[in-house]
């Protein structure tokens, strides 16, 4: 369950973030609030982007699931063996937010498009997204995001 936190609790989580170098576990975004950092694991083959967050109980606050695809297309997420609300944030081949699904509901098996020309996705505890500012236009940064097209390259 996500505790609600007040303006000092966000700060808290957003602390550090601007450091942050790229690697291979952990994306940063950057929004009107600020930076803010999530430690990730990657589903980059077929098992693991079909196994995703499936059975798990809990996630840490600032952990997530970072969905690799090798190219951009249409992508739709379901809620399948998932027993934790999620955030989903899907994000274009530039590393631009293109849409924000809130809450997904556990178990619910109905698909949730994300749109098209869709190469990353990133799993969050639900409700994250809206408490950190990640909306529709934030920038992601993470190596797998060609710095030849990215909005917020990896450099260092």
């Amino acid at each position: 369950m996500l505790r609600v936190i007040g303006a000092a609790g966000i700060a808290l989580l957003q602390a550090g973030a601007v450091q942050a170098a790229c690697s291979e576990n952990s994306v940063v975004f950057r929004t009107d609030r600020g930076q803010t950092q999530f430690t990730v694991e990657i589903a980059d083959d077929r098992e693991e982007i079909t196994r995703g967050l499936m059975h798990r109980e809990s996630m840490p606050a600032k952990a997530g699931m970072l969905f690799v695809y090798p190219r951009p297309a249409p992508v739709a997420f379901w809620m399948r063996n998932t027993l934790i609300p999620l955030d989903m944030i899907f994000i274009g081949s530039d590393g631009v937010v293109r849409k924000v699904h809130e809450n997904a509901v556990p178990l619910d098996e109905t698909p949730i498009p994300g749109g098209n020309d869709i190469q990353y996705v990133l799993e969050i505890n639900g409700g994250m997204a809206a408490l950190l500012g990640i909306e529709a236009g934030a920038e992601m940064r993470h190596p797998a995001v060609d710095p030849a097209q990215a909005a917020w390259p990896c450099t260092e």
